[in-house]
């Protein structure tokens, strides 16, 4: 009797294992297809059995004979992964990844990991990541093969490796960083000896590609809780090797001028933000200035222009980690405007609204919830003060939203029209000219085409005659 859960894996496998049968080759559901599957319920987040669409599978085929058999069944297939032992195809609306037994190992100086394939599931097993990842149920007859103890660790929740832990690290580093995003994600609880391997060998990283360092970033920057993942990065030594702003955070403490665990305060604002990867990692680099300006007066400690600093720091860490522009210019920006609600305390005129929504450009919702996450006071009083001015904000931006096209803030007339009553050939002083109608629509707001091109012709008198 096949238990519901696995049903549409069944049902979604039954075709093409039986095409690896009359091949002469068995084929193993594994992974988090299976893990998902038996450990789904509403306290995982995994998608479990009925849910998945990309669905992993493993044989003891190799990758030319994966290519012929699943080329007479699927809609697509993609070889890309082909040297790795991986053949990708797609049948039915789902994704299948089918990868020939193998063990992954990096040689010394190499950023790139030597690919070994094997014959026996339970070797493959065996040099898997972790032992929750190191399930496989037989196709077609769902015959569990589990012998590093998978499923006592799901129901424990225990992190573990199959071999010893510093085998396992030292097969593939990036799986210290892994055990972060499996903490964050699902839960688990790491064994002391899987911390300790960690810890002795947290240097070896980097012998990783920064593209991968970066990619399992994002993923555990999108986890349900983040917290314990970046907690466990600290404590072990990664983050001083990936990320050495973070660690850099725990600011010593100063009881003369109650100065705030930065650290803590940064883990809260991440765990506190949306599961957006920008917003997430904006959250990360937010304060990463504050130990490079922080200074003690008769106030009390200060971090003036931290956020300038920060998102300095944030594009230079950004780069190393060879994230897209885009993402970095994203991030950097928010990290910079993170503290420009605060300037405004005596109230939103238009002016200053206007400027907030032009400076924030698309990234507007994000930096709003950047700045009510950033409040992490236990003072009820101060939290309610804050999350009432920043509604006081989002409602001045919704009143002046429905009376000017805010989102896209131009002058009210165009070069051409300032060319022609200004009598100037194209050149810097269009541009001028221009600066002033931009610089005049953030102040006044709407004034007419004809009232701005009258202020533009007593502006262009004055520069003219050098008045001031």
């Amino acid at each position: 009797m096949i238990p519901d859960r696995f049903r549409p894996l069944v049902d979604s496998t039954s075709e093409l294992a039986q095409l690896f049968s009359d091949a002469g080759h068995h084929l193993y559901l594994v992974g988090g297809t299976v893990r998902d599957a038996f450990a789904a319920g509403d306290k995982w987040p995994g998608k479990g059995g009925d849910g998945a669409t990309d669905i992993d599978l493993t044989t003891d085929a190799r990758p030319e004979e994966i290519e012929s058999i699943v080329s007479r069944w699927a809609d697509a297939v993609w070889l890309q992964g082909k040297r790795f032992g991986t053949v990708a195809c797609r049948h039915g609306g789902k994704k299948y990844e089918i990868t020939t037994h193998r063990a992954e190992t990096y040689q010394p100086g190499s950023r790139k990991p030597t690919v070994c394939f094997g014959s026996s599931i339970e070797e493959d097993l065996s040099r898997r990541d972790f032992t929750v990842n190191a399930i496989a149920l037989a196709l077609p007859t769902l015959e569990l093969i589990d012998p590093w103890g998978g499923l006592d660790d799901l129901a424990s929740a225990t992190l573990r490796t199959p071999l010893a832990p510093d085998t396992a690290f030292k097969d593939d580093p990036l799986r210290m960083l892994r055990a972060a995003r499996f903490i964050a994600r699902f839960g688990l609880r790491p064994t002391e000896d899987l911390v300790e391997a960690v810890q002795a060998g947290a240097s070896n990283i980097s012998v990783v590609s920064f593209e991968r360092v970066r990619d399992e970033l994002d993923k555990l920057m999108v986890a349900s809780k983040p917290g314990p993942g970046l907690w466990f990065l600290i404590e072990t030594g990664l983050a001083a090797q990936i990320l050495p702003e973070l660690p850099a955070l725990a600011l010593e403490q100063d009881p003369i001028h109650h100065h705030k665990d930065v650290l803590a305060h940064t883990i809260a604002v991440v765990e506190k933000t949306s599961p957006d990867r920008i917003l997430r990692l904006a959250a990360l680099f937010h304060d990463v200035g504050k130990p490079r300006t922080r200074a003690f007066g008769s106030e009390g400690v200060s971090f003036h222009h931290h956020e300038v600093v920060g998102a300095r720091m944030a594009r230079e860490r950004m780069k190393a980690l060879r994230y897209p522009t885009a993402d970095i210019q994203a991030v950097s920006r928010l990290v910079e405007l993170h503290l420009r609600f605060h300037t405004y305390r005596m109230g939103w005129t238009d002016r200053a609204v206007r400027r907030y929504v032009r400076d924030a450009g698309p990234l507007l919702d994000r930096l709003n919830e950047l700045t009510r996450c950033d409040c992490t006071t236990r003072n009820a009083a101060k939290a309610r003060a804050l999350s009432k001015r920043m509604d006081d904000l989002e409602s001045r931006i919704s009143e002046l939203r429905a009376k000017e096209e805010l989102d896209s803030i131009r002058p009210e007339v165009d070069g051409t029209q300032v060319m022609q009553h200004l009598g100037l050939a194209p050149g810097p002083e269009v541009g001028a000219a221009m600066a002033f109608l931009m610089e005049l629509r953030m102040e006044e707001g709407l004034l007419g085409p004809e009232e701005c091109l009258r202020r533009l012709a007593s502006w262009w008198q004055q520069r003219s005659s050098g008045a001031p």
